[in-house]
């Protein structure tokens, strides 16, 4: 039995070259009849291996999609590491859910059918008890990943932040987690510039588009630009301060959907970050507990100077004697 198993995935492994091979050929390879071939060629179709055979000579062909080491699991392990890799895609571990989608995407591509059946019914019948918002089907994570892995185009319907709904087409190019949310980074086609889109706004419409040739990104460092997108542009005020600390204290104060820091020198840093109301950026910034400078949006020093006085008089005692 060991030997067969071997054998086999000796017989993938040739197979994975892209080539077509006779059985004749392969005989000689895996010292064995073609007989035997044949045999093993079949044990690996029922293993959901499509093999195909190539007219002329008896030859085979592995199918496309099977291009991945072989899947050394048996079915309930196989079954296990996807629906483990599905949990973690959905953020219930913090720091490894990009690497899960990746994962799963390439799992799911040589998984057999009937243990796709079997993951996809255990993790619909699944139900967390967390606290954190809806998670995004794993499905749909996974199908953006190859996306841009293949570099094909996306089309899908989308809802922004204001409710307006559209169609929209983008050659996508990296998926982002920032802990609670997944956006995907991409460029637009109609709109012609860089966008990122929420995942949970989006819809997607099937077949792909076209395939595409990758663009240059418009920052080496997506998460920051993802960062940046997400924590200041959607809003009507966007703020600018100086923050008298470190960049590294001040990051750890905030998550990357709230602002964004970069030092200035060792005891200072700039943080951006935007708000729809001028006194929410206010207090946001003040409940820091740090020393900090106002230089954008400039009304927004009128309005902190209000709300200190408002402030100050709540703090003073009602029988306090004036003056």
């Amino acid at each position: 039995m060991v030997e067969t198993s071997a054998r086999l995935l000796r017989l993938l492994s040739l197979l994975q070259t892209h080539r077509d091979w006779s059985g004749t050929d392969l005989a000689a390879r895996l010292g064995v009849t073609t007989r035997t071939v044949r045999r093993d060629v079949d044990r690996l179709r029922e293993l959901g291996y499509p093999v195909h055979a190539t007219a002329g000579r008896s030859g085979y062909r592995l199918g496309a999609g099977t291009d991945l080491p072989p899947l050394l699991l048996d079915d309930d392990e196989a079954v296990a590491v996807a629906v483990g890799l599905r949990t973690a895609a959905g953020g219930t571990v913090e720091g490894i859910e990009e690497t899960s989608v990746r994962a799963l995407a390439k799992l799911e591509r040589v998984l057999p059918s009937r243990l796709r059946h079997r993951v996809h019914a255990l993790q619909s019948m699944t139900v967390p008890m967390t606290g954190a918002e809806r998670g995004i089907d794993p499905a749909v994570l996974t199908a953006i990943a190859a996306a841009c892995r293949d570099h094909e185009g996306l089309r899908f319907d989308y809802r922004a932040h204001d409710g307006t709904e559209s169609v929209r087409a983008a050659e996508p190019h990296r998926l982002v987690h920032s802990g609670r949310r997944w956006y995907l980074v991409g460029w637009d086609v109609d709109r012609g510039d860089w966008r990122t889109y929420r995942v949970d706004r989006l819809r997607l419409r099937t077949p792909n588009g076209p395939r595409f040739v990758p663009r240059d990104p418009p920052d080496e460092d997506v998460a920051a630009y993802t960062s940046r997108a997400i924590s200041t542009s959607p809003y009507r005020y966007q703020g600018r301060f100086t923050m008298h600390a470190p960049a590294g204290e001040v990051a750890a104060l905030l998550p990357p959907t709230m602002g964004t820091v970069e030092p200035v020198d060792e005891r200072t840093c700039t943080l951006r970050c935007g708000a729809n109301l001028l006194n929410e950026l206010a207090v946001w910034v003040a409940l820091m507990d740090i020393a900090f400078d106002v230089h954008e949006p400039p009304e927004l020093v009128d309005r902190i100077q209000a709300l200190a006085d408002r402030l100050a008089e709540a703090a003073t005692p009602a029988d306090a004697e004036p003056g």
